[in-house]
């Protein structure tokens, strides 16, 4: 087992309140904490909060800015230990008619940002001694719902590449992994998927590899 101290871990989506929270839980373990948005104001309000983050602003829908963003981070930090997956937001409502194809193209931004940072920095993190990505994911995807199906679908698509990246790490047997986070909705629980997070690094990583984690209260 390790722990996130002097890793470097890169949060994609960090510019709301639960990539504020999983900041300051890494940096208080001693992690190097790269926070990537396309919002430069909300990330500096996050610089703000927690002394010594990295921020870059990016477009992560766009492979070529995606690219650029993985070589400015090399040549200034080396490899990462870490990719969190923050990207996210709801669409839904009006039955099954109602989904949208603006609500689709909104929702699919989340599964297209998952595929081209984990792409990106898949060999960082197979390479790492202690390499973890987490996404988080919804409940959803095991109850889908008629007004819901965008939602469902965009959150199962995101969990099914990331069980494909847990099997790429444990066929290559590198002390990497990844995990699936559950939460109905993150509104009072930022602090909970913080700890949750830090926590990935005192955890081994085959125990972990692959698993789900339900992040929501019991009913």
């Amino acid at each position: 087992m390790t722990d996130a101290a002097t890793r470097t871990v890169l949060l994609a989506g960090a510019s709301g309140a639960s990539g504020l929270a999983v900041a300051r839980a890494l940096a208080a373990d001693g992690a190097r904490v790269l926070a990537v948005a396309r919002s430069q104001e909300r990330l500096d309000a996050l610089v703000a909060q927690v002394p010594g983050a990295d921020a870059r602003t990016c477009d992560l829908t766009d492979a070529s800015a995606v690219a650029e963003l993985a070589m400015r981070i090399h040549v200034k930090f080396g490899a990462i230990d870490g990719l969190i997956h923050l990207v996210g937001g709801w669409r839904g409502g009006g039955g099954l008619v109602g989904q949208s194809d603006e609500d689709w193209e909104f929702l699919e931004q989340s599964f297209t940002a998952l595929r081209l940072t984990s792409r990106a920095f898949y060999d960082d993190l197979v390479a790492s001694q202690a390499g973890r990505l987490a996404i988080v994911s919804s409940p959803v995807v095991e109850h889908p719902t008629a007004g819901g199906a965008n939602y469902a679908a965009a959150k199962s698509a995101a969990e099914t590449w990331t069980r494909a990246i847990a099997q790429g790490f444990g066929k290559a047997d590198s002390g990497a992994a990844a995990v699936i986070f559950r939460v109905k909705a993150l509104a009072g629980l930022e602090e909970t998927l913080g700890a949750s997070v830090a926590g990935l690094w005192a955890s081994d990583a085959t125990a972990i590899n692959g698993t789900v984690v339900n992040l929501s209260p019991a009913d």
